[in-house]
């Protein structure tokens, strides 16, 4: 069965780094675009950042442009998100999610069929 399973999270004060891990298995991870969403409290779950099936294109929400940065590894089935210079506003539980369309990247949410479990990330002082 498909599971993916995001690791990284943590507490960090302003200004520092994260690298979150989302470890994807029971299905053919290279065929698949992935997406990082976060969900801070009282707020709706929005997209962070998005990346294609080969890892050659991605698209980020325009308050992580240039902080973070999206990768995967296909050979190990793993979707990255470095965070940089992070922000309180950067507060969330972060999700990994995998996309039902093969080859080519999601359009809404509706179009996601599989999601982690989320890790938490918080960023104080």
């Amino acid at each position: 069965q498909v599971q993916l399973v995001e690791s990284g999270g943590g507490l960090v004060q302003p200004g520092g780094s994260l690298r979150l891990s989302c470890a994807a298995s029971g299905f053919t991870f290279s065929t698949y675009a992935m997406s990082w969403y976060r969900q801070a409290p009282g707020k709706e779950r929005e997209l962070v950042a998005q990346i294609t099936r080969t890892g050659a294109g991605t698209n980020y929400e325009d308050s992580v442009k240039g902080r973070f940065t999206i990768s995967r590894d296909n050979a190990k089935k793993l979707l990255y998100l470095q965070m940089t210079s992070l922000k309180p506003e950067d507060t969330a539980v972060y999700y990994c999610a995998k996309c039902q369309p093969p080859f080519r990247l999601c359009q809404g949410q509706d179009e996601y069929d599989y999601w982690g479990q989320g890790t938490q990330v918080t960023v104080s002082s």
